[in-house]
């Protein structure tokens, strides 16, 4: 179980920094942190925090780095190891936030990795409370504020799409058909998944083609032949 408590060098490394920056940026009041002593220390969930916030911003370049090398030999098809066609709905039911959230953790049992689904639903929806994760693009990434291993066999991803969109938060209220729930084990399989769907949006036309799959199977194999063929393969 990865520690909470990191050190500069922890962060840098997950940053792609260097140590220098990443304390520069902590003395500035940019990258959370507090000193101990004289020393640096980062707690894992807030810096963890810290780049969901960020990553709307990321380049293609930092998102990659954000994901760090495959844990498996050669390029690692993330979406289809976590995202199985029984997690995704075309259409979604629900009209409203509270119950689109239920549907998507309902939608996430699914996989058989949930073990308690109603604390996932209260994470995720504590986590939201603090931030909407929606972007204006009409694309939401609901998760839990932080990783919870006892809730979960495996890491999950659900994928559901609105007809008309709903309420979700997103700047200059902006209506959000698009949901992606990440379910991750870790904070880095957690920061993984969403660098991965981050680069997903950058690629042209993404989310629209997305939009035009009308059912759970081709919208799957849309997702899936997406992801092939961004990390080649």
């Amino acid at each position: 179980m990865m520690q909470e408590n990191m050190e500069p060098l922890e962060v840098a490394d997950l940053l792609g920094r260097n140590v220098k920056e990443v304390i520069r940026l902590a003395s500035r009041g940019y990258l959370p942190g507090r000193k101990v002593g004289d020393q640096w220390r980062f707690s894992r969930t807030e810096i963890t925090h810290w780049i969901e916030d960020q990553l709307h911003a990321y380049t293609e370049e930092e998102l990659t780095r954000l994901e760090g090398p495959p844990l498996h030999e050669g390029a690692e098809a993330l979406l289809s190891l976590y995202l199985p066609l029984s997690c995704v709905a075309v259409p979604l039911q629900s009209r409203s936030k509270p119950g689109l959230l239920r549907e998507l953790v309902e939608l996430a049992e699914q996989s058989g990795h949930v073990y308690q689904p109603e604390a996932i639903l209260a994470a995720i929806e504590q986590r939201e409370s603090l931030a909407s994760t929606a972007l204006p693009v009409g694309v939401a990434f609901p998760h839990p504020h932080r990783p919870l291993p006892q809730s979960l066999g495996d890491s999950v991803v659900a994928f559901g799409r609105s007809l008309s969109g709903i309420p979700f938060g997103s700047e200059r209220g902006a209506l959000t058909d698009l949901f992606f729930l990440v379910c991750g084990q870790d904070s880095a399989i957690h920061l993984r998944l969403l660098a991965r769907l981050s680069r997903l949006l950058l690629i042209p036309g993404f989310l629209d083609e997305l939009r035009l799959r009308e059912t759970p199977k081709e919208a799957h194999r849309f997702i899936i032949t997406s992801e092939a063929d961004l990390i080649g393969e």
